[in-house]
């Protein structure tokens, strides 16, 4: 789902409350102003679409920018239509955006530097949007959709088993890498032994994944795959999962948790034609 899309689905056949209002040729200056703290993101979406209604911006922030309370983000000018027929799909992008980059650079920090990743629990049609937030706060964006890499899930190991299914993967491209869900210690050593390129330690608990750790470093495995943990984590317990050393923490959380970042549109003086 793009630009076009979203505004189509807040416009309608046509703004008719702002139609009926306000009259055709009037011009007016407004600004984007944050109503609490956090870490802008979608502003660059936001500029798409004031050009595409040839409405004239100046922007004081840019994506990745800490932004504060009562913080100015952009002035906006030409006409008064235009403006209040995009409102909303403005502040909705900025917003939702702002929230996902927001708590994922307050997980980055607590990461002790290890990568932290989303998963596709997104928003149906706004995914592209959600992992480019996740990326803006500092995280990695895992896979964009399934084409992107193998990921061997649990349901498909119930189906033809552990084995069989990296078999398989293997020999379906030797483009993509292969990854695989496991949920206990002897799974994941099967797995590294096997060849994959990311284990990926699903809903183990701290105890749990450490042993899997020093099981693969006394099998001299641990530098030949990728160490993903998850399932269950949050802004609370991350620092007990970062601290075993995996290479990548991902989270469901990211997008699912991320609490809107709360801004407004506000007018500020009309300017005539």
């Amino acid at each position: 789902m793009g630009m076009n899309e979203f505004l189509k689905e807040d416009i309608g056949f046509g703004d008719i409350t702002t139609e009926a209002i306000i009259p055709k040729g009037i011009n007016i200056e407004a600004e984007i102003i944050a109503k609490e703290k956090g870490i802008l993101a979608g502003i660059e979406e936001v500029k798409r679409i004031l050009s595409y209604f040839n409405l004239k911006y100046k922007s004081y922030c840019d994506d990745g920018d800490e932004i504060d309370e009562d913080d100015v983000i952009m002035k906006i000018s030409g006409d008064a239509r235009s403006i209040l027929k995009i409102e909303r799909t403005l502040l909705n992008i900025l917003m939702r955006m702002s929230g996902i980059a927001t708590l994922t650079r307050k997980l980055v920090k607590k990461a002790r530097g290890v990568k932290i990743a989303g998963t596709r629990k997104t928003t149906p049609g706004f995914r592209y949007f959600e992992k480019k937030a996740i990326e803006i706060g500092g995280g990695d964006p895992h896979r964009y959709n399934l084409s992107d890499c193998i990921l061997i899930k649990d349901n498909h190991i119930a189906i033809v088993g552990l084995e069989e299914a990296i078999i398989r993967a293997k020999k379906a491209s030797f483009t993509k890498k292969i990854e695989i869900e496991v949920s206990d210690v002897e799974d994941a050593i099967k797995a590294c032994e096997l060849g994959v390129d990311i284990v990926m330690l699903d809903n183990l608990s701290p105890d749990k994944v450490r042993e899997v750790l020093d099981e693969l470093k006394k099998r001299n495995l641990r530098e030949k795959v990728i160490v993903e943990i998850s399932g269950g984590i949050t802004l609370e317990n991350i620092e007990e999962y970062a601290k075993l050393k995996p290479d990548v923490i991902s989270l469901g959380y990211l997008t699912t948790n991320s609490k809107w970042l709360d801004m407004s549109l506000k007018l500020t003086n009309p300017v005539s034609k």
